[in-house]
């Protein structure tokens, strides 16, 4: 049987994006209004474990038909020396719930703000979105802080 040779695009040979032309309003990172994230002292700073969060009840809002998307939340992370106070990221997950997001931004704005409030030496983190239009998406995401063991 014969090997098909695949030719893959560069970047300047991209689509334009929305060749649909459909109505995507996203809402803008600095009108999320997100609630903040806080945080308390890893008092065994320096013995690394693994906390993990599921969060089974994540829901934002569909960019394209303003419907709700859902999703399961799995974050897992290693304390530097600030640890994530649980009522915070729950009322920081619930925020969500009036923005319009995609699938993708989700987590890396999950990864950012996080890394942001604790300063962890690892974290990964998954959106397990439910399936919409017979297509299921899964995103995940990692982050090593530089200069830590496994940088």
């Amino acid at each position: 049987m014969a090997e098909r040779e695949v030719h893959m695009p560069d970047n300047s040979g991209l689509q334009p994006a929305n060749i649909q032309g459909l109505d995507i309003r996203s809402t803008p990172r600095s009108e999320m209004s997100l609630e903040p994230l806080d945080t308390f002292e890893y008092e065994f700073a320096g013995r690394r474990i693994w906390i993990d969060f599921e969060i089974p009840e994540f829901t934002a809002i569909c960019p394209f038909s303003d419907f709700p998307d859902f999703a399961v939340i799995r974050l897992s992370y290693v304390p530097n020396e600030r640890c994530i106070e649980l009522k915070s990221l729950k009322l920081y997950i619930n925020s969500f719930r009036n923005v319009k997001i995609f699938h993708e931004h989700v987590v890396n704005v999950v990864m950012e703000d996080f890394v942001a409030a604790c300063d962890p030496l690892e974290v990964r983190i998954e959106g397990d979105f439910h399936v919409r239009g017979n297509i299921k998406t899964v995103v995940r995401a990692e982050y090593t802080k530089s200069g830590s063991p496994n940088a």
